[in-house]
């Protein structure tokens, strides 16, 4: 009788990966890693089958953004693996927990021409990733997939990749893993010295400044009573929106890249930076412009080493330096220098700057926002209509709309879309793209098609590459190679089976949209900027 513990390692890893929580694995199946596949169904785990590799990763993206969960990932040796690279570095730069396991050939060095054949396959996939190992045993292969598990609860979660050769994921394995029990690994706590440190630097303060990154999301109950009770203003990085009520008076929103902004930054006398790298991509400049103390707060040494004297540098969970900030205040009483007036002000002139430099987009934005659901899981595409919106559209609750910002792929919204979807069925989400975007991953819209994923995916069509010919007027160049032929996109989503609607008014806009999120499946609402009131 065949032991039950014993199967080929393709299948044993599938086994491993539900005992650990993965319910869903995104992909494409190969002559090389058709192992892995082996034990999928057995495991009980749901396989989405994607078109092309980059649609497999951006689908594990976005499922695992709207879970906080991995996103695992099975692609095939060489060409499978280069093409899921680009959704790889998308996830390091925004710090998304996702696991890529790939097949790999047994022996590259002395035997030419094979099938798949790179030079060093782990050595290309480390340049995108965290880490990129090699697992030749069973007993490697279940200790690195706990080790990218660990690493993802404990540090700032950002891609693996793990690859085995074909001979390994045939050979039978033990089932080599214990079941684990227990509570989640905790963050890092603050040091109570340092935090009494803090804590007398924002008594102190008159002008205190609080900026929210995406590693503060989990955090938005200690962050609005710490806001309460310092009456501090506050900024939200876009990966950060949501962690601030909307309504905060002296919330001045995420507009963190309007260059004047740096005078409210000088203006602060203490500036708290959580759980944010506030990056080129953040500012568009090359600092805040504070001329007072800083603290940082992050769990990425890298990060906290940007400080300087006399900064202050935390290493901790941004909820949990919160919590231990409001535990510090107790009894403190606020007396703030900020005025709700200086913030409207303020707030109501960057709007109109941004209504400005990209006319007629602002109203859009806010007719949208007014069609969906207040729980409507976002992913947005690099266009110019999100460039827009991560400013305009405030967001009430965080890790809500998601959006390609550091690596800045084009092709994101519409895979990353089907896996936040696939993560929360019943719930509503929503994918914004631009046309030239909308090229890239156009293929998935027949996963969404297979699946009956009732995805609005909005698609603003300007025509053009829009923002690059804006950036090449600037610089004096002679707009060139920024407009293609655009196919008929009703036409083309109709083809894959979607519904597909073209609106001619802003009111048939917003219907469109609320009758997408009770379709039986798509429907692509083609935008472009003759769209009237």
């Amino acid at each position: 009788m065949a032991d039950p513990q014993m199967r080929p390692l393709g299948a044993q890893i599938s086994h491993m990966l539900k005992d650990r929580g993965v319910d869903a694995i995104f992909g494409i199946p190969g002559v090389h890693n058709q192992e892995m596949y082996r034990g999928i169904e057995e495991a009980g785990i749901t396989h989405v089958l994607a078109r092309h590799e980059q649609g497999a990763g951006f689908m594990a993206d976005g499922y695992a953004r709207a879970t906080g969960k991995v996103g695992v990932a099975y692609v095939i040796t060489g060409p499978g693996l280069c093409n899921i690279m680009t959704p790889m570095g998308q996830a390091y730069s925004d710090s998304v927990p996702m696991l890529v396991i790939s097949s790999c050939l047994d022996e590259t060095a002395a035997t030419r021409g094979q099938l798949h054949q790179m030079k060093d396959q782990r050595a290309a996939a480390e340049t995108v990733c965290d880490w990129s190992e090699e697992a030749r045993t069973p007993e490697a292969a279940y200790a690195l997939i706990d080790r990218a598990l660990t690493e993802f609860q404990t540090a700032r979660p950002r891609p693996k990749h793990i690859q085995l050769p074909i001979q390994a994921l045939q050979s039978d394995a033990m089932q080599g893993w214990e079941t684990l029990y227990g509570p989640a690994y905790a963050r890092p706590f603050p040091l109570w010295d340092q935090m009494d440190g803090v804590v007398d630097q924002v008594r102190k303060a008159k002008r205190p400044l609080f900026v929210f990154g995406g590693g503060a999301k989990t955090a938005v109950k200690a962050a609005r009573q710490v806001l309460e009770m310092t009456q501090a203003a506050s900024f939200c990085t876009y990966a950060g929106r949501g962690v601030v009520a909307p309504d905060d008076p002296l919330y001045f929103g995420s507009y963190l890249a309007r260059p004047d902004s740096e005078k409210v930054f000088a203006s602060a006398d203490l500036v708290i930076q959580i759980g944010t790298d506030m990056a080129e991509v953040d500012l568009w400049r090359n600092s805040p412009g504070a001329t007072c103390d800083t603290v940082y707060v992050n769990i990425d040494p890298e990060v906290l080493a940007r400080g300087a004297a006399p900064d202050s540098r935390i290493y901790s969970d941004s909820m949990e330096f919160l919590r231990a900030l409001g535990s510090g205040l107790k009894g403190y009483t606020a007396s703030t220098a900020w005025t709700p007036e200086e913030v409207a002000k303020t707030r109501a002139r960057w709007r109109a700057e941004t209504d400005a430099e990209r006319p007629g987009i602002v109203p859009l934005c806010d007719a949208l926002r007014a069609a969906v659901p207040s729980d409507t899981m976002i992913y947005s595409d690099m266009t110019q209509f999100a460039y827009v919106a991560k400013e305009v559209w405030d967001m009430d609750r965080p890790g809500h709309w998601h959006h390609p910002y550091g690596f800045g792929t084009l092709g994101y919204a519409t895979p990353a879309a089907i896996g936040g979807a696939v993560a929360r069925p019943g719930q509503p989400t929503m994918a914004i793209i631009g046309d030239y975007g909308f090229h890239y991953t156009m293929q998935e819209l027949g996963v969404a098609v297979e699946l009956g994923l009732p995805i609005p995916i909005i698609l603003w069509d300007n025509g053009k590459l829009k923002e690059i010919e804006d950036s090449m007027t600037r610089a004096q160049i002679a707009p060139n190679a920024v407009i293609a032929r655009n196919p008929d996109f009703v036409k083309l989503a109709e083809a894959f089976g979607a519904r597909a609607v073209a609106p001619k008014t802003i009111a048939a806009m917003q219907g469109a949209v609320k009758d997408a999120f009770t379709a039986d499946g798509p429907t692509l609402i083609y935008l472009t900027p003759d769209l009237t009131a």
